[in-house]
């Protein structure tokens, strides 16, 4: 007989083993894996290596007062990464950088929103973005921060180049000045009115109305005031020093010339820049009266930190630094290393005039940027995407949607806005995922892989077949030539970094897989004509492994799982080397994959997104986080009073005796636990209530033939992914409610400790 404690430590390893199963057949079967994979790489800092193709790639670094919303991501980050993992593709020794921009007004101004110090919001918001890009598959060599003492070191050894070289010019401004604060008062620490003729908005910023979208000076706001104190600042003059862009004009022109036709500039980056140009370079201040940021190493400025623009650029150096002590090797080696630079088109400026000069003005060999690659603003259905007041999808909600990263990615990028603005709408995300990435690419992949898969007699038993007459096959002569035009075509679009260019035509393939396939009826050959059968399987599993190639850079966690399918290692086989015969052998698709491989388990690989998920979902991000957040906050009231109606007093089903006796209704009789229709179901699908974050709505499957719709409050206590395919007790004899516009045909039973501070739904079945 086993002991209590024995008992208890097996029963826990089980449920352990239970919730582990569970976890991988819910992640690998509908959608495939949601891990993190950094692609290639020794271990340690990479260093350019001379002879070969060395890229140092950077993304603007995104800003600390805010989730990031899709908006940033693709227009930053995500579109860094798909180049970046082109280049290690390719075989291209490349380093991408990246990390949060910390110093400046928002931060001290969201330390005030939030009850905090500059350095706890940073800590904060670096964490957030971190996760964030993690979920999203984003393959840093380095996310770092600008708050680091390597920032004021490189940042204040540039600055003291230009003093020297005599780029710097000292010059009195006037400013707003608070004497109850004893400061002077950057822009976003003021609000007042709004100027602007038939707008008079009350709280307008320093820097631009948000009602009107008018950008201001603080002196110009009508009835001032200070942010932090809320007193009437006034005019007062203060010195500052300037970096002298119009001396460093020719040497700026010659570079601008030179490199945005050598590297292919997008021409909305040029566009911005010659405006820039044309209105002519005048003298910028390079800094500001704040607290929070780099110190200015000057004895005349001492109370002064160094301006975001000037600052913030510079964080890609120091955050090289802080990834290697040899970070001159990349930052100070045009001769071997080419810098590409990803962002939003309100950065170019920024990048393509300010920080050249900047670097310019010092002397020294820096490696300037050869490429910038910008895109457009990415908008959400009617309206925009806005950190600053929480409208659209952000990337800590797309983990809650349930919908797989590999998804979030394909969409981003098929609908990147590299020429003009586009629209982001769930009814497009549906109809992308349902079309081009089921019905297309998982349609293809999965129906060769299961015929292959299929035993001998129906199919190949999982081994991968001999086919030595498929170069004189026409048919799949035919196939070859266009997938060999592809890739060059593909190659050619990455590395003009035309990213959706690149993914249309990796997709293209699947197409011509597709039919290829219903041509050659492979199913009729397998019974009538087995040689050329082997030929169509052999060279349609190479396309499978192309395709997993190619797609890589654009949806990584999608090519584990397809490579795992093949039963082959990703590190190996993620390639497309000329050095390794990759490019030529796609022109051979049936030399790919070895004949007499054993491929792994055939598995679906997309989900179709549904009508009513789409419905649910555009509710649910509907209006802005603050919106989102009343609702929430009002539906767990309404959740609680309901809760305290429909208390059960005690263990045995009856009522509480109260001290004073009293005479019961018909309607009080005595609930005997023998009248609940307690069943156990399993929760096929649970996602967040569209109007109401603190709930969760369950289908339910309780042997009904159809699943009931519940809906249960325990966001706060079982995180979505724990609540999949999840077997609960259910209380199937109540009568339905309406919970915030959905009908909750059940309940989920729960236990709790006393205090409420935990709950479980666990069943040990």
């Amino acid at each position: 007989m086993k002991r209590k404690g024995e008992r208890k430590k097996e029963e826990g390893e089980e449920e352990g083993e239970r919730k582990k199963r569970g976890k991988e057949k819910r992640r690998g079967r509908a959608y495939g894996p949601r891990r993190r994979y950094i692609q290639g790489g020794p271990k340690g800092p990479k260093l350019p290596v001379p002879g070969k193709r060395n890229v140092l790639i950077t993304s603007a670094l995104p800003y600390v007062n805010n989730v990031p919303h899709l908006g940033n991501i693709i227009g930053c980050v995500l579109s860094a990464d798909v180049f970046a993992r082109y280049c290690r593709l390719r075989g291209y020794n490349a380093v991408y950088i990246c990390g949060t921009d910390e110093y400046g007004t928002a931060t001290e101004t969201k330390a005030m929103e939030e009850n905090c110090s500059p350095q706890e919001i940073c800590d904060k918001y670096h964490a957030i973005h971190s996760q964030v890009y993690e979920w999203f598959n984003i393959s840093f060599d380095k996310f770092g921060r600008t708050s680091t003492p390597q920032q004021t070191e490189v940042c204040q050894a540039i600055f003291n180049k230009l003093l020297e070289n005599e780029w710097l010019s000292e010059n009195t401004m006037q400013q707003l000045y608070c004497d109850t604060c004893t400061r002077f008062l950057a822009d976003r620490l003021v609000e007042g009115t709004c100027p602007t003729q038939g707008c008079d908005y009350t709280s307008a910023r320093g820097d631009q109305c948000e009602k009107c979208g008018k950008l201001l000076n603080p002196a110009e706001l009508k009835d001032p005031k200070c942010k932090v104190c809320k007193s009437t600042p006034r005019i007062r003059d203060t010195n500052h020093l300037f970096l002298e862009l119009p001396l460093l004009k020719d040497r700026l022109e010659e570079y601008i010339n030179k490199m945005s036709v050598e590297g292919s500039w997008s021409q909305n980056a040029i566009q911005a820049t010659n405006a820039w140009l044309r209105e002519g370079l005048r003298q910028r201040c390079i800094t500001r009266d704040l607290k929070w940021g780099v110190p200015v190493p000057h004895d005349n400025f001492r109370d002064k930190v160094f301006y975001v623009w000037f600052d913030a650029p510079i964080g890609y150096v120091s955050i090289t630094k802080c990834y290697t002590p040899d970070w001159e090797k990349w930052w100070k080696n045009p001769e071997d290393v080419e810098l590409y630079q990803f962002m939003g088109k309100d950065n170019v400026p920024f990048h393509t005039v300010m920080f050249p000069s900047t670097l310019l003005g010092t002397g020294e060999n820096w490696t300037l940027m050869k490429t910038i690659s910008v895109t457009e603003y990415l908008n959400y259905e009617t309206g925009k995407f806005s950190k600053s007041k929480g409208i659209g999808v952000f990337g800590n909600d797309a983990k809650d949607t349930n919908i797989p990263v590999e998804v979030w990615r394909y969409y981003l990028l098929t609908n990147r806005p590299e020429v003009s603005d586009t629209l982001f709408t769930w009814a497009d995300l549906q109809a992308k995922l349902n079309s081009e990435l089921l019905n297309n690419l998982g349609n293809f992949i999965n129906r060769v892989l299961s015929f292959v898969a299929k035993p001998s007699g129906q199919g190949y038993g999982s081994i991968i077949p001999d086919a030595p007459h498929a170069v004189s096959d026409p048919l799949t002569e035919k196939l070859a030539e266009k997938v060999g035009k592809c890739v060059e075509q593909y190659i050619e679009a990455m590395e003009k970094v035309k990213l959706k260019q690149g993914l249309k035509i990796a997709m293209s393939i699947s197409s011509e897989g597709n039919a290829y396939l219903q041509e050659s009826q492979f199913w009729k050959l397998y019974k009538e004509d087995q040689p050329r059968c082997s030929i169509v399987m052999r060279t349609s599993v190479g396309l499978v492994q192309l395709l997993a190639c190619l797609l890589e850079p654009f949806m990584p966690s999608f090519s584990i799982e397809v490579f795992k399918q093949l039963n082959l290692p990703p590190e190996m086989h993620t390639s497309l080397c000329d050095e390794k015969g990759d490019i030529d052998r796609a022109r051979r698709p049936w030399e790919i994959v070895p004949i007499g491989h054993k491929i792994g388990k055939p598995e679906t690989l997309f989900k179709e997104l549904k009508d009513d998920e789409v419905d649910f979902l555009r509710k649910k991000f509907a209006g802005s986080q603050a919106d989102r957040k009343e609702r929430e906050e009002a539906e767990a009231v309404k959740l609680a009073e309901q809760l305290k109606k429909s208390k059960v007093s005690d263990n045995t089903g009856k009522k509480k005796q109260t001290t004073k006796s009293a005479t019961k209704s018909p309607t009080e009789a005595e609930i005997s636990i023998s009248r609940l229709d307690i069943r156990v179901g399993l929760i096929t699908k649970a996602q967040k209530h569209p109007d109401a974050d603190s709930l969760y709505v369950e289908e339910i499957d309780v042997g009904e033939g159809q699943p009931r719709t519940v809906v249960s409050g325990l966001v706060k206590y079982i995180p979505l992914e724990e609540m999949q395919n999840r077997k609960v007790c259910v209380l199937c004899n109540l009568k339905p409610a309406s919970m915030r516009g959905i009908k909750s045909q059940a309940m989920v039973l729960a236990a709790s400790n006393s205090d409420h501070t935990a709950v479980s739904i666990s069943m040990y079945l």
